[in-house]
């Protein structure tokens, strides 16, 4: 553009229009290269409103059931944010770990990056675990939230750093219809192999005093013949490597059964599944980094969607209780993973189509949350008993969900000045 039209322009559009028409000519410039890709809003907006429902839930929702955990089995809301929030973190992997090798950092540094990560998280859910004076080091909880976060992220990260490679190199291959699946056969394998550990642990484990495989609370259920079952293997594990001073003391069912031993929705043979489920969100940003255009990525999201989601059908028997492997977060079962993968992948689509592909929504206001994930969650765990983000209001419902909202509404509009003031905390 020469100098004259740059006056000519200046004056009639104005400087900021100047500068989209430069921008414009220089990307169809057939001398230049091509322009970075944009950042997808869509996977900031799915993280941004697992981020916030979940924020709502723990506020206490109005203190209605419906926004409450499923007691034992079952599926409410506030099972799906934790889910939805650990697959979009897979997602998020794929883009991370090739950009990293496309800029020739060495594969051990990334690792080194991965541990660092993994150990900040979990030590950060560890000090969440002592707020409200919970400091007592004979008694502290280990596993947790951010726990499972880590963790799941540096196994996953960790295999998946192994057989990546920084460029698309089998565009042309006869299998290239399914390049984002046949070059990882071997991670897969392992993660399948993770897969059946759970199983054989949750199904062949001799629990004392406890029929194989059980899935159950304990307590009073069935009649309290298995009393002392709770969780079964996943429960009995806790209480053997960790003790039971080391674990959660008040879960929900303690209440609805009766029961007397503690038990850790968030333990340990839960890591296992909530590892698959970080690769299963993998895969979709595999999806995304292997195929261009919108169609056939949406293509292959709602496709797997399907298959994980009518195995979650078939694994419960469409059925709370009466299925081979009911959907269960306290469990993490493996039907839960596949039904809340399976919304993951139909969620993202959505969400992909109507703001990426279509142009039809911003993202707002979930996109703000999302772009500042970690630092948002930490402190509404931090602030959930501190004004003004909550206050000591009625009984009714109504009066506590105008709360919870507001609560939730505070981190929004915090959210949005970090956005514009270009803060964000990354780990």
């Amino acid at each position: 553009m020469s100098s004259l039209r740059q006056q000519v322009c200046q004056s009639l559009l104005g400087r900021k229009r100047v500068l989209e028409i430069c921008t414009a000519e220089k990307e169809n410039s057939q001398q230049t290269t091509p322009p970075q890709k944009t950042r997808l809003c869509s996977l900031d907006t799915f993280r941004g409103i697992a981020l916030l429902v979940m924020i709502f839930v723990n506020y206490g929702g109005g203190r209605y059931w419906f926004f409450e955990h499923a007691p034992w089995n079952g599926l409410y809301l506030a099972d799906l944010v934790f889910p939805w929030f650990i697959w979009i973190m897979g997602v998020s992997m794929a883009f991370s770990t090739r950009s990293l090798l496309r800029k020739s950092v060495p594969r051990w540094k990334i690792f080194k990056n991965i541990l660092k990560r993994s150990c900040i998280l979990f030590a950060l859910g560890i000090i969440l675990n002592t707020y409200g004076g919970y400091n007592n080091l004979q008694k502290i909880r280990i596993p947790g939230v951010l726990q499972r976060f880590g963790i799941s992220y540096f196994v996953v990260s960790s295999v998946h750093l192994l057989f990546t490679k920084p460029n698309d190199i089998h565009q042309k291959k006869i299998w290239a219809s399914v390049r984002d699946i046949l070059p990882y056969w071997l991670e897969w394998l392992i993660m399948f192999g993770i897969l059946l550990t759970h199983i054989l642990l949750t199904f062949l484990l001799e629990v004392p005093g406890c029929p194989k495989g059980y899935l159950g609370p304990g307590g009073i259920h069935n009649g309290g013949d298995y009393f002392n079952c709770t969780g079964g293997a996943a429960g009995y594990i806790d209480r053997v490597i960790l003790g039971e001073a080391h674990i959660y003391q008040h879960p929900t069912i303690k209440v609805i059964y009766l029961t007397e031993l503690p038990y850790d929705p968030e333990g340990i043979l839960g890591f296992l599944t909530s590892i698959f489920l970080v690769f299963l969100g993998l895969q979709a940003g595999k999806i995304l980094l292997t195929y261009q255009d919108w169609k056939p990525r949406i293509g292959r999201w709602l496709i797997w969607g399907t298959i994980i989601g009518l195995i979650a059908i078939i694994l419960s028997k469409a059925s709370i209780n009466d299925g081979w492997i009911p959907i269960n977060k306290n469990l993490w079962s493996i039907s839960f993973i596949f039904a809340t993968g399976a919304m993951g992948f139909y969620l993202l689509s959505i969400c992909y189509f109507i703001i990426d592909v279509k142009k039809w929504w911003t993202g707002a206001p979930f996109f703000f949350s999302g772009m500042n994930s970690i630092l948002i969650y930490v402190g509404h765990s931090l602030t959930s008993e501190l004004f003004p983000w909550t206050w000591h209001v009625g009984q009714t419902h109504w009066e506590h969900l105008a709360v919870d909202l507001w609560g939730v509404t505070l981190w929004v509009i915090i959210s949005i000045w970090l956005y514009y003031k270009k803060l964000f905390l990354a780990v």
